[in-house]
């Protein structure tokens, strides 16, 4: 699995039809990416010029990995997915370049959780939606279930202000060459308590994209994100 995640920005501004939003199902599961969702993540992140191949996408020796998926259930094709990879001996991807940075976390005694292979379909009816709530998915695997108490992402320089702004998410390194998709990478981070008090004050209030200024209103409310959570593998 690539450790970086691409900038959805340009999909967010594109413009969409005014027909009603399609139902989204939303499946996790223990194992690695492949499949359709193999297919986007390859798709995605080769339109953002970044170098990919399926080795770097193996299951191998990520069995302690978590696929999330996002169907729209009118066509029932994959057009939202994500990883969630817990720490351990094997470490996380972002060791590659920011180990020091994650050993201060862990000596703290913090839990890490890394998310990668972020992909959304171009063609998908609402974007927004599909990142905001397979986003959730992902914190309910970390936190909710797993807790662990800090996110770690990396990203492009370019694309650190779309994740600061939408998720909340705040860079901590300058940029370092990625050798895995031959691309710079700054070390992006939040803690996950944070996360929760966002879902908290904006979850299931679409209305309140705009006041917001985040992708938070479009994650679940309370009663939902209780009937997900119970449904976790």
């Amino acid at each position: 699995m690539s450790p970086m995640i691409p900038s959805l920005e340009a999909l967010f501004s594109a413009p969409r039809h005014d027909t009603g939003h399609p139902d989204l199902a939303l499946d996790s599961g223990f194992g690695g990416l492949d499949g359709d969702a193999l297919d986007l993540v390859e798709r995605r992140y080769g339109d953002r010029g970044l170098a990919v191949s399926r080795e770097h996408f193996s299951s191998r020796n990520q069995d302690g990995d978590i696929v999330c998926t996002a169907r729209e259930r009118t066509g029932e094709r994959i057009v939202g997915t994500l990883s969630v990879r817990f720490d351990g001996p094997e470490g996380l991807h972002a060791d590659l370049l920011f180990k020091a940075e994650l050993d201060d976390w862990r000596a703290d005694g913090l839990r890490l959780c890394e998310f990668g292979g972020l992909a959304v379909d171009r063609h998908s009816h609402d974007p927004k939606r599909v990142l905001a709530q397979i986003f959730h998915l992902g914190y309910l695997h970390a936190h909710r279930r797993a807790r662990c108490d800090r996110l770690v992402i990396e990203v492009n320089p370019r694309h650190t202000g779309f994740y600061r702004r939408c998720l909340g998410l705040v860079p901590l390194t300058a940029a370092r060459h990625n050798p895995r998709v031959n691309a710079p990478a700054v070390l992006m981070s939040v803690d996950f308590a944070s996360i929760r008090e966002q879902i908290a004050l904006w979850g299931g209030q679409p209305d309140q994209l705009a006041c917001a200024r985040s992708l938070y209103p479009l994650a679940w409310d309370e009663a939902t994100e209780a009937t997900m959570l119970a449904r976790l593998p």
